[in-house]
């Protein structure tokens, strides 16, 4: 049965719980990441106390991802509400790589977003209104290696658009004040 992608990471959330992990690290199966960057976000997590670290594309200057001017225009407005909603600069906002602790792992078993950028943007600018500590670290990045983007240009616009209304009104799934 397919899930969808915020169905496979709320049964990756309810198994971490079940099995008293505590962090999980989410990553794309695009191949831009490799497996052993892993280590810089386990790293950078057990030097903070942050709850969720994002692997950017964006913050090293040799492996900054290339994206078109369409995609870089909506890639930046995503950037300042998520900002804003962490109270610190957020240089990659759609990061398919991020490492995630308790207890925001029990809050997304019991409920996860699962429509196209809820895992991702979603899920920064709600923890960040909630007082969830979000943090950046460059991350290694090669172009995709399986598959293409979930959306052409103006299927990006739309989904964008939507996003940003989904947070705006708050329809979006709830979590507690940390």
């Amino acid at each position: 049965m397919n899930l969808g992608v915020g169905g496979a990471l709320q049964s990756g959330f309810n198994y971490a719980i079940r099995h008293n992990y505590e962090a999980i690290v989410q990553i794309d199966a695009d191949g831009q990441h490799p497996v052993d960057a892993i280590n810089i976000l386990i790293e950078r997590a057990n030097e903070s106390d942050a709850d969720i670290v994002i692997g950017s594309r964006f913050l090293d200057e040799e492996t900054r991802m290339q994206i078109s001017m369409s995609r870089r225009f909506a890639m930046w407005m995503l950037r300042v509400v998520a900002s804003q909603a962490c109270k610190t600069t957020i240089s990659d906002s759609s990061s398919g790589f991020r490492l995630i602790r308790k207890p925001l792992l029990g809050h997304f078993a019991s409920s996860f977003p699962s429509h196209y950028l809820g895992d991702t943007f979603e899920v920064l600018v709600v923890c960040g209104r909630k007082n969830y500590k979000v943090i950046e670290v460059p991350a290694q990045f090669q172009e995709r290696e399986y598959g293409q983007s979930s959306a052409t240009s103006w299927a990006s616009i739309l989904l964008i658009f939507r996003a940003l209304v989904v947070t705006t009104f708050g329809l979006h799934f709830q979590l507690p004040k940390k």
